[in-house]
């Protein structure tokens, strides 16, 4: 393991505090919050002291970068259970390909920029199969081949926050397809994220439960949010700003999930939502309730009037 020599490494208890700091469905994920740390010291896709290498460790590490750069990636980054990838005080790019979840738990992944994925299904993020506490926090995503960020094939408890997404066709996707079953329980939280440009898949959703606050959503194409298949979404104090290419902002999708013997679409709860620059809800809008949210007085919400595109990312 290549020797810290950051300028913060006297602060790591200060360094470790992001573990505590997650919101939402995603809220108990520790990361490498227990293992040492790993200093990332060169921007080469793999060997000694790359951010493969740490990824690629058995045990809990939480991962920090002596440089600044972009990490072309010729593969699919593996991570394993119980990382912390932390990119605050320096600048860190992912392209070429991305980063793959599978079958870990407790990831954070915090202030990285992705972009220019390229490739049959690449994705900035993929989380699938059966991952679960994630949390992606204070990324930029943008400009992929496929999505920017899949949680698929029971992968759950994922939060998604202060993220910037942009200029983009199928953004986000939460559950695989109507014959994974098993998506049912998949539950994301997204929150203060800013969509801005992006086509569609704001996020689309199948089966999961997920709930959306304090995010900023503007110039969609095709539609914002999408629930599909028994899906249930809560949205929460966000704002919606139509451009000029689309002004539905929700839109139900009917399809048959594979143990039943007709198409549904999902339900969609607005509260306390902002609709601007002429946006309309759906419609098709679908009434009835939706999952309960836990702990959410343990976390602030903001109303919609104290909000703008800057204060969604902070």
């Amino acid at each position: 393991m290549a020797p810290v020599s950051l300028p913060y490494a006297h602060c790591e208890s200060k360094l470790r505090a992001l573990a505590g700091q997650a919101e939402g469905f995603g809220r108990l994920a520790t990361g490498g919050l227990h293992g040492a740390l790993y200093c990332v010291t060169t921007l080469a896709d793999d060997g000694p002291g790359s951010l493969r290498e740490a990824c690629s460790k058995k045990e809990p590490l939480w991962i920090v970068f002596e440089i600044s750069g972009e990490i072309k990636l010729k593969s699919f980054l593996p991570v394993s259970s119980y990382k912390t990838i932390d990119g605050r005080g320096q600048w860190i790019r992912i392209t070429g390909m991305g980063l793959r979840l599978a079958q870990c738990e407790h990831v954070i992944i915090c202030n990285l920029e992705f972009q220019e994925g390229r490739g049959h299904d690449v994705d900035a993020i993929q989380i699938k199969p059966n991952s679960k506490h994630i949390w992606i926090d204070r990324c930029s995503l943008k400009d992929y081949s496929d999505g920017l960020v899949d949680v698929t094939r029971g992968s759950t408890d994922v939060t998604i926050s202060r993220c910037k997404f942009g200029y983009h066709d199928k953004t986000i996707l939460i559950g695989a397809n109507a014959a994974h079953c098993d998506d049912r329980n998949i539950r994301v939280t997204i929150h203060h994220c800013l969509f801005d440009g992006s086509r569609q898949r704001l996020p689309r959703v199948r089966f999961a439960k997920v709930h959306l606050y304090n995010n900023y959503t503007r110039y969609w194409a095709i539609y914002a949010v999408g629930a599909s298949v028994d899906s249930e979404i809560y949205s929460q104090c966000n704002i919606y700003e139509a451009g000029r290419d689309c002004n539905v902002a929700f839109k139900y999708i009917p399809e048959k999930a594979g143990d039943k013997n007709a198409p549904t679409a999902g339900t969609i709860v607005s509260e306390g939502d902002l609709f601007l620059g002429g946006t309309q809800l759906s419609s098709g809008l679908q009434d009835g309730n939706v999952f309960h949210v836990p702990g959410i007085g343990s976390f602030p919400i903001l109303k919609t009037r104290s909000m703008d595109r800057d204060t969604c990312c902070r």
